[in-house]
């Protein structure tokens, strides 16, 4: 039995999906793509799990599309252009609206539709030694799938900057522009990840899903309508059972100190 495009495994709260070409960079094609899918949705069905990681097998992260399969699919037809296209974005859609936060953990190259792949999730963890960015127009082609996501993680000139130039900046500069969140050394990657995802798992999960539905939720949205949505949220998490254990918890240590 050949291995997996997409490895799936849980640990402490934790599912990993690890891309599993490392022979293509992990380049993404229609399989990976649609492994992507399916593990999204397991993982949204899972109670065991509180915090999705999102890796590369190899020495990479993920280096974009399988440009060949993308040359085949050209001389198909648009029709099947679009197919493809959507699939991605069906896969973006389902980071940003996943109940759970989901962490790109990336080492080596994230490039083109790999760095759009670590740019759709929640949270970004890279390697001092990472490289990220988007050479699509070298090739005369556009990252357009992530431009939705892109334009409202980072400033929009910086944004246009990365795709019309198509350079590749490192992790000190991703972190710099708001690309990344984390840069942990190659020494301790392992550790510092693990406890990191350790530490986000620790949440209560009902607060997590709230905190990133309301968040995203407030997209086109205006100051009015986004604080009686905040009123709203505010209500349903104080009638969450971690909410009322935590309330009970804080009140008890207070009680404590002060007697």
């Amino acid at each position: 039995m050949s291995d997996p495009v997409v490895r799936y495994a849980v640990a402490r709260g934790v599912a990993t999906l690890t891309l599993n070409r490392p022979a293509k960079r992990n380049a993404l094609n229609r399989e990976t793509t649609a492994a992507l899918a399916a593990l999204l949705d397991r993982a949204a069905e899972d109670p065991e799990v509180r915090v999705l990681a999102l890796r590369g097998a190899g020495p990479d992260f993920c280096a974009g599309a399988d440009l060949a399969e993308l040359e085949g699919m050209a001389r198909m037809g648009a029709e099947a252009s679009l197919r493809d296209a959507k699939a991605l974005g069906e896969v973006f859609v389902a980071l940003r609206r996943h109940p759970r936060p989901v962490v790109a953990v990336v080492h080596g190259r994230a490039l083109a539709g790999g760095c759009g792949l670590a740019t759709a999730c929640d949270l970004v963890l890279v390697r001092e030694d990472a490289e990220l960015g988007y050479p699509e127009v070298h090739l005369g082609f556009v990252p357009a799938m992530v431009m939705a996501i892109l334009r409202r993680k980072i400033p929009e000139s910086r944004a246009f900057e990365l795709v019309s130039r198509g350079h590749r900046i490192g992790a000190v500069e991703a972190e710099r522009i708001g690309l990344v969140n984390r840069i942990f050394r190659a020494g301790t990657f392992d550790a510092d990840v693990a406890a990191y995802l350790d530490d986000l798992a620790a949440r209560p999960p009902s607060a997590l899903e709230l905190t990133k539905r309301l968040l995203y939720g407030l997209d086109a949205v205006g100051f009015e309508e986004g604080i009686a949505r905040g009123a709203e949220v505010n209500v349903v998490a104080r009638l969450t059972e971690a909410c009322r254990k935590g309330v009970r918890r804080f009140l008890s240590r207070s009680r404590g100190e002060g007697g």
